[in-house]
């Protein structure tokens, strides 16, 4: 079910791993992101839903309630697979 009445379906797994890539990516800045840029950046209302596992999984770290970054895993991943888009 969307968040959003007009917010079509999306696949969350997809929705992980753009915000993987988006951390990992070295030509973007900042390094530290907050989640509420995170969810404008991707376009998805709660942005927290998808953040909280994938800090479980140890491929971000928080830094406060707000504030993550990606883990030395999370970069490791990205060289291991490539970036599919």
């Amino acid at each position: 079910m969307p968040d959003q009445p007009n917010e079509p379906m999306r696949d969350f797994g997809n929705m992980e791993r753009e915000i993987v890539y988006l951390l990992t990516d070295p030509s973007r800045c900042p390094t530290v992101w907050s989640v509420a840029d995170i969810g404008r950046e991707i376009g998805y209302a709660d942005p927290e839903m998808l953040v909280r596992p994938l800090c479980g999984a140890g491929l971000l770290h928080r830094v406060s309630k707000e504030f993550v970054f990606a883990t030395p895993g999370a970069f490791h991943l990205v060289s291991l697979v490539g970036q599919v888009v």
